[in-house]
């Protein structure tokens, strides 16, 4: 008989595991409280970009699985649903903005060598491509071809259609139930205050974020990160600004500090000028303390996992954290890395 799960949260780490357990053969029920993406996930910017491979570590060797996941996990997706996802190893460029960076960047592109597949590595160039190429102060930029991009919304949705089509059901604007076992909370912001309560300890919290999207078809160009901003150009015809990071704000909603992404992308790329903005995005990104994702047994609370805090790196980490929270559950596999326990 198929294991009966329920997974509490629409966002991208709590659809992800419930395609990661219906791929398994499990019975699966999805609860989410308001809609599918309400959260931290129905953002615009979907940058699935590595962490610097200088120094190594075991939080950067756990995204790289998750990236290099990442292709046939949303090919499951799509084929699955029918609905593209926008998934595309495309690339990115990085200007560099001083000698003092320049002099470092040999040793991460050395260190991209060793930890990296050799046909994904960093190069530097003084001749890069594309339609949006921001300045260089010193006439180099950074390549790589690690990085890839993501639809967020139109992941979402195709994960859904695919949990459906597998026999998964979705209960949106509904809380999960507390007395059923197991359930994997993937809950965002809300979860992280509500573990705090719980816990009575801080395991972590919300920091506002706030992003942008442009009408600007750009598709095939990689994507760039310059002075703290990605500028992300998707399949659709889309490009993507983003985002903020407020530890401190007056409320959740869009505010000037959304404005003002425009004007820094504008600055790096001035064809974006042009660009009509068809939607602004402001929320509440997950934040452990530990500034890693969580995925834990829940404490007191048998058959209850936890599956949080992928702040800035959720999409990214998803293909991992599904398929180990699947393993968990359906495997009873223990050997959880130690980088996701709680804070």
């Amino acid at each position: 008989m198929a294991r009966v799960i329920h997974v509490a949260g629409g966002g991208v780490f709590g659809l992800a595991a419930a395609w990661a357990l219906i791929r398994r053969g499990a019975q699966v029920t999805v609860f989410e409280a308001a809609a599918i993406g309400a959260g931290a996930s129905g953002g615009h910017v979907g940058a699935l970009a590595p962490h610097a491979p200088d120094p190594w570590n075991t939080k950067k060797q756990l995204q790289l699985d998750s990236l290099l996941a990442a292709p046939a996990f949303w090919a499951s997706v799509e084929q699955a649903s029918g609905v593209p996802t926008g998934y595309a190893r495309t690339g990115r460029l990085q200007p560099v903005p001083d000698a003092q960076t320049a002099a470092r960047l040999p040793a991460r592109i050395e260190a991209a060598s060793r930890h990296w597949p050799a046909d994904l590595g960093m190069t530097l160039t003084r001749d890069p491509q594309g339609p949006l190429i921001p300045p260089s102060p010193t006439g180099l930029w950074l390549t790589d071809g690690l990085t890839a991009r993501l639809n967020p919304r139109a992941a979402l949705q195709a994960l859904a259609t695919a949990i459906r089509a597998g026999g998964g059901r979705i209960h949106e604007h509904t809380p999960a139930p507390d007395n059923h076992a197991p359930t994997i909370w993937a809950t965002g912001t809300p979860g992280l205050m509500a573990l705090n309560t719980a816990l009575d300890r801080r395991i972590g919290q919300g920091v506002k974020g706030q992003s942008l999207l442009l009408s600007h078809a750009a598709p095939d160009s990689p994507q760039l990160f310059a002075d703290g901003l990605h500028i992300v150009p998707h399949a659709d015809g889309t490009t993507a600004i983003g985002s903020t990071s407020e530890n401190t704000w007056d409320h959740p909603g869009p505010d000037d500090q959304a404005r003002t992404l425009l004007t820094r992308a504008t600055a790096l790329c001035p064809t974006l000028a042009h660009a009509e903005t068809l939607d602004i995005w402001a929320g509440l990104r997950p934040r452990a303390r530990s500034r890693a994702p969580i995925l834990a047994p829940w404490p007191g609370r048998p058959g209850h996992l936890i599956a949080n805090g992928g702040f800035k790196i959720g999409f990214g980490m998803a293909p991992l954290i599904a398929d180990l929270a699947a393993r968990i559950l359906l495997d009873y596999h223990a050997d959880i890395p130690d980088l996701f326990t709680l804070p």
